[in-house]
This record gives structure tokens, sequence and C-alpha cells, in this order.
């Protein structure tokens, strides 16, 4: 198998994986939980994990509420770049890369399905849009340390993205390969 075939193969197991699991994980805690405001949770830590659920129509940290089909598109524009920087061989050749681009590929893919109203939730309010398709990012893992800080509800997608752009921050720090110098064994990049 080709190194770039390798690439693309890692990449997509990695993005697909991770959207199933976003997605899958998502259908079973609505599907325990209801709806947010039906005051079901589950307390797994008092006062520091807790799973509830949340709809945000804004994007991280709850910033552009109602601006769903605006951050649909920035999703769809973000596929896009990242399809052509898997489309360069260079990238292949270093798997960490693909790694970090197949989590946050998979983020957006679980977010984007959301966005669109592909899961078939019907508002129950506000009044003006009672039974409209719910078009806003499903959340439901509540972190909180308490005195310190409560942290916005999230889900498995939001973890991708952010653990797929730490990683790809850690990897821009690397100092840069001379030009044909062979990777070490067991080195990463």
């Amino acid at each position: 198998m080709s190194v770039r075939s390798g690439g693309w193969l890692l990449f997509a197991g990695i993005a697909v994986a991770g959207a199933a699991a976003d997605l899958a994980t998502k259908a079973a805690a609505f599907s325990l939980l209801g709806m947010p405001g039906s005051g079901r949770r589950v307390i797994l830590i008092p006062e520091v994990f807790v799973l509830e659920t949340n709809l945000n129509e804004g994007a991280l940290f709850g910033m552009g509420q109602g601006l769903s089909w605006l951050f649909a598109a920035i999703s769809v524009g973000a596929l896009l770049g990242i399809a052509g920087m898997m489309s360069r061989a260079a990238v292949h050749e270093d798997r960490w890369l693909v790694v970090a681009l197949g989590l946050i590929g998979g983020g957006i893919v679980g977010n984007l399905y959301d966005r669109l109203g592909l899961p078939g939730l019907r508002w129950h309010a506000p009044a003006d849009r009672v039974d409209e398709p719910v078009r806003a990012v499903r959340d439901w893992i509540h972190v909180t340390v308490p005195g310190v800080i409560d942290w916005p509800i999230f889900n498995l997608a939001d973890t991708w993205l952010v653990i797929g752009a730490g990683l790809l921050l850690l990897l821009s720090l690397r100092a840069p390969r001379a030009e044909g110098e062979a990777a070490v064994e067991g080195d990463p990049s």
C-alpha cells in the first residue's frame, strides 16, 4: 500500500469513526435524557460531571446564536480545505498530521449533521418556532470544577475538534525537517 493511500485510509477511518461515535452518543443521550428543559440529568460525579442535553444554534461557547446556516457553510468550507490538504502528497508522510485532520474532519461532520437539521428533532419552544426542525448542535456532556469553571455543555464532535486543533498546534511547534531528510525510526512525522 502506498503512503498516499495509507494516509487517505487513516484519515477516512478516523473521520468516519469520530463522526459515528459522536452521532451515536448524541442519539443515545437525547433518547435517554430528552430535549433540553426536560429536567432529566445523569449525575456521574456530583458537581463535576453531569450528562444533560442542550441545543446550540451558535458556535464555540454559544457565540453567534441563530446563525446555524452560516456555521454550516463554514463547516463545508473547512471540509473542502481539509480535502485540499489531504490531496497534497507531503501531508500523507506525516501520520500525526493525518490523524489531526481526521479528528477535525470527524468533528466537523458530526456537528454539521446537526446544523443541517438531519436528526429530525422538532422545537417544542419557543412558541414562534414550535414544530419547526431543530438546526442546532446537540450537546450533552457538562463538566464543572466548582469555584473554578462551569464549562459549556459539549459533545464528542467538539472533543475531536479540540484534540485535532491541539495536535495541529503541537505539530506546528516541531522543528522543520530539512529538505530530503528521512524520518527517524519511531518519529511520528
